[in-house]
């Protein structure tokens, strides 16, 4: 991967200037390569990385496994992009292994999740079956710790 998405990826806030210094590059060359990778779709967006616990909004999220049936001359694609169209899904992957289908759903509350999935999910052709498992805390995503700062050494206990 380039070294200039690599920095991105890390963190999408640094700007041209920063990540010119860092690869001893030019400005205008760093700020050319990412209007590039933006105008090619290489780069598809900057989303921030929120800690939910911190915001006090409640929001519940959630995996959900899916089975499907893959279509004739469409395989997973056409019902992976109908779900990628609701607007609860953040995302979709084509997994190997036990389920065809992993899901991320964040919603209000739980009743939101399990309603998505009995009404809206588990009734598209091909849908074969769900398993839904509710995140109950997150500790790590994307590569970043969330939650607690640091370790409250108080709560060590030696032996």
């Amino acid at each position: 991967m380039d070294q200039i998405l690599q920095i991105l990826s890390g963190n999408a806030r640094m700007d041209a200037e920063q990540i010119a210094v860092m690869l001893d590059m030019p400005a205008e060359e760093v700020k050319k390569k990412i209007s590039e990778y933006e105008r090619k779709g290489i780069i598809r967006g900057y989303k921030p990385l929120l800690d939910y616990d911190k915001i006090g909004t409640e929001l519940v999220e959630a995996v959900i496994e899916v089975k499907v049936s893959p279509q004739r001359d469409f395989g997973f694609e056409e019902i992976a992009h109908t779900i990628s169209e609701f607007s609860e899904v953040s995302s979709v992957y084509l997994m190997s292994g036990g389920y065809d289908l992993h899901i991320r759903v964040v919603g209000r509350t739980f009743k939101d999740i399990a309603l998505f999935v009995a009404q809206r999910l588990a009734v598209l052709d091909g849908v074969l079956s769900t398993a839904t498992h509710f995140v109950l805390s997150r500790y790590k995503d994307w590569g970043v710790v969330l939650g607690e700062e640091g370790i409250d050494e108080r709560r060590i206990i030696s032996i």
